[in-house]
């Protein structure tokens, strides 16, 4: 067999590169401990941001254990980044169905597709007459 062959047993497929297997499968490991990692740190970004920018009750607990980011006078806040914008205006609204207050968002927008993802949002928001409010864009990341 030669370096470059492939061959497939019960459990696994093997690839023999340089005299050496690897398993796909410590591929697949690292790609989930990547993505693992990013998110956790894309979910403490997130909070730093609503600790720097909330006015009112942080991670305030809902009845069915949900959390509402930032819950202020008139609005139940939703922070995300302008990529994961169909998400936000689904929490805003649970949020606002459960508290009385008017569903909001902030987004949080670091590059192109938040900035994308934020256009569709108020466009979406605009076509349905929603009723959310978009109340800022954070672009700066806190100190």
């Amino acid at each position: 067999m030669s370096e470059q062959d492939a061959y497939k047993t019960a459990d696994s497929t093997y690839a023999v590169v340089s005299g050496a297997c690897w398993r796909v499968g410590v591929v697949k490991f690292l790609a989930l401990f990547i993505a693992a990692i990013t998110s956790t740190h894309a979910a403490a970004a997130e909070a730093d941001y609503v600790n720097a920018h909330c006015q009112g009750v942080i991670e305030y607990r809902l009845p069915d254990r949900t959390r509402v980011d930032c819950l202020i006078p008139d609005h139940a806040v939703e922070y995300d980044y302008g990529k994961k914008w169909a998400e936000a205006i689904g929490q805003s609204l649970h949020y606002a169905m459960h508290t009385g207050r008017r569903a909001g968002i902030v987004f949080i927008s670091l590059d192109g597709p938040d900035i994308y993802g934020i256009e569709r949002a108020r466009k979406l928001i605009g076509h349905y007459n929603l009723p959310i409010d978009i109340l800022a864009t954070l672009s700066v990341v806190p100190q």
